[in-house]
């Protein structure tokens, strides 16, 4: 059974899921991306997670996010680096 990573954060009085996902996740149609992030938000509060799921991948070097809008600004300002520094949880898919 694969498991996920997530680094389950509080930040600007919201409860956030940062998943560190492979670089191939930012080569998927937008439709199975949005679908992946809904199961793993899912996955997570089954697991007892509050929060929305962001999706965190590299791809030549850069970090990409996929996350709500109003968290837009703090998601560009993340790196992987600091996804994986905070990384606290692990939940099976």
């Amino acid at each position: 059974m694969p498991s996920f990573q997530v680094a389950h954060i509080r930040e600007q009085g919201q409860n956030m899921l940062l998943f560190p996902l492979n670089s191939s996740f930012g080569s998927k149609m937008s439709d199975e991306q949005h679908s992946i992030i809904a199961q793993l938000e899912i996955r997570a509060h089954r697991a007892g997670l509050a929060g929305k799921a962001v999706a965190v991948w590299e791809s030549g070097g850069q970090t990409y996010t996929i996350g709500p809008k109003p968290w837009a600004g703090f998601l560009r300002s993340i790196s992987m680096h600091f996804v994986l520094r905070n990384v606290n949880k692990e939940i099976s898919w």
